[in-house]
Formats: C-alpha cells, structure tokens, sequence
C-alpha cells in the first residue's frame, strides 16, 4: 500500500485552550480533520450560551479557510434547567462531565457523582436528546481510577436508559468491556493510549511528554483498546484528547498532564492500520462511526496519505508558545500528500 484515502476525518475529543495557544493548535487539527468534538474546560469553564458562542468565533477565526466544524460542548453542571437546555441544544453536539479536580482545569467539577445529585440535569438531558461526555476517574489509586469508575457508568446507564453516555478517552479491558453490556454507552480512545503502557511513561527516565490523565495502563489494556480500533467497534470513536501545554510546564517538576498529537495523529494511524493489515477499517474508526453514534453529516474532506516519510517537528510555536509534539524529531513513515475540501 503506497496512498491511503480518509474521507472527513473525525477527533470526537479535542483541547484546542484558547488566545494564542488556540492560534497555535487550532489549524494543526483543523487543516486534517473535518471536525472535532471541543472540550469546554476553559478558564472559567464554558457553561453559558454567551461563553459558549464566543469560544465557538474564536475557534472558527482561528481555523477558518479550512472547511472545519467544530462541535461544542458545554462544562456540566447540576442545575441546568429544561428551558436553559432546550435554548442551547442546537449549539452543542454533548455536556461534559468532569469529576472535581480529576484532571486539567477540572476544579469545578461535580464533587459527588451520587445519581441524586445529577439527576436535574442529565433528565433534561434525556428528555431533550443532549449526550453526556464523561471523563470517568474515580480519586482512588492512579491505576485503578477508571476500573474504580466503572460502577458508576453502570448506574448512569441503568438509570437514564435514553441517554446516550460517552466514556471518554478509556484506557481499560474493562471499559472495553463495558462497551456491549449496555445499549445506551459508547467510548472514545485516544492515539496514545493504542500505543504507549505506563512504561514508556515511567518505566525508564520519565518521558514527561507522555504523561497524560487518564495514564497509560497496562499491556492487556493496550491490547484490548488496540483490538477494539483495529476492529472498528460500531460503539467506539477516534478522538485524540489532544492535550497541548506549554513546553516549559512539561518539562518541569509537577509536569502537567497531556499528550499532544494533532498534527500526527492520521499519519500515525495509517500506519497503526497498516501494520495490523486493517487499513480497510480505518475510515469507520477515525469518521464513519462518530457520524453514526451522533448522528450528523460530515464535512466533506479527503485526505490522501502517501507512504513518504515525514520528520515530526521538534516543537511548534507562536508567539510566546512553544509545545513538544508526540513522537518529536521522529520518522514517520507515512505523510499526508494532499487535502480535497
């Protein structure tokens, strides 16, 4: 295989921050992909229809020309009224749900994930047709956090049967697992986690650009992911979490957490495919199947892929911003060769 085709690429879990990080990062991602799933956890969060349509101009300002849509979510909380909700709903694609101080810029949070304390919200959810996105990390050990969690998808999704409830960025054979027990969940996996264990992390000398929230787990959860993509699961979708911070707070001690994979994450998925002789499910796994689980149309984009090789940059910058890309300074053996809007 010399060229591969990806029609409307798809990254159904994306950070693209703001200001000149967003200047940066927002056409790395918006030059390949037909769209993303946005993540709303700004400073402060994006919980108003006034913030959210204002992120929503910055975004298109920053990747305009590029025949991207981004799709908007807003930060969860537990007193979003019906009407509130009803008005917004043609704004947003899902609600993000982040347990308090779980991950990067979380802090405000829910602080209890008991199914009375949510139950105003996501009803209205239900009720209205409105996904809940949830990044699924209990407070427990770092390894066990999202098996520890996955009670918790259980009882969402036996007491909100008509909510559609997306585990984000799993990183276990459990949530995996979890996947065809109940009709009404759904997953997404990130680039990193179909790659890395925790040993590439922190098995030799501390590689801080591959710390991310959740962590990389085991080679069995490796496994099970991998499977999963290769396999096309009609139930699981590409998206990236992309995580871009500055260089000089990865570099540091108390290393923030993130991976950033935007500008490599297709050519790097070909290869992934390639490698396992399953190219021909790729275009379900990185498009067909968001389209599916969500239910809309696509920009329409090809990408055509080309077996060249490609010298991943050893930091992108703007301005006053710096960030070390995955897989920095490295070889790949696949480049994107041309893009069809």
């Amino acid at each position: 295989m010399q060229k591969f085709e990806i029609n409307s690429p798809l990254d159904m879990h994306l950070h693209l921050r703001d200001a000149d990080m967003l200047a940066l990062v927002g056409p790395l991602t918006s030059k390949s992909f037909s769209g993303a799933l946005i993540m709303p956890n700004l400073v402060p969060p994006v919980t108003t229809k006034e913030a959210l349509l204002s992120y929503k101009d910055r975004i298109n300002e920053a990747c305009k020309g590029d025949g991207f849509e981004p799709f908007m979510t807003l930060f969860f909380k537990n007193d979003y009224s019906y009407e509130f909700l009803e008005e917004i709903k043609e704004h947003i694609i899902g609600i993000k749900l982040y347990p308090a101080g779980i991950t990067t810029n979380s802090e405000t949070g829910v602080s209890s994930m008991d199914i009375e304390n949510l139950r105003p919200t996501l009803e209205n959810m239900s009720k209205l047709g409105i996904p809940l996105c949830v990044h699924g990390e209990t407070n427990g050990f770092v390894m066990d956090r999202e098996k520890e969690f996955m009670p918790i998808y259980e009882s969402l999704a036996q007491n909100f049967p008509n909510l559609k409830i997306i585990m984000e960025h799993i990183t276990t054979k459990d949530a995996v697992e979890l996947l065809d027990k109940y009709e009404n969940l759904y997953a997404t996996v990130t680039l990193h986690h179909l790659l890395i264990t925790l040993d590439d992390v922190a098995g030799g000398a501390l590689n801080p650009h591959l710390f991310c929230k959740p962590i990389a787990k085991r080679y069995e959860d490796r496994t099970a992911l991998l499977t999963a993509a290769l396999e096309a699961h009609p139930k699981l979708m590409f998206g990236s979490d992309s995580a871009p911070h500055p260089k000089h707070k990865k570099e540091c001690c108390g290393c923030a957490a993130g991976v950033f994979t935007a500008p490599i994450a297709l050519q790097v998925l070909t290869d992934l495919f390639e490698k396992h002789k399953k190219l021909e499910n790729l275009n379900a796994f990185v498009s067909l199947n968001a389209q599916k689980v969500y239910n809309f149309k696509a920009i329409d984009k090809k990408i055509t892929l080309i077996k060249k090789d490609f010298t991943v940059p050893a930091v992108y910058e703007y301005k006053n911003e710096t960030v070390v890309p995955m897989y920095a300074g490295e070889i790949l053996p696949w480049s994107i060769e041309s893009i069809e809007k």
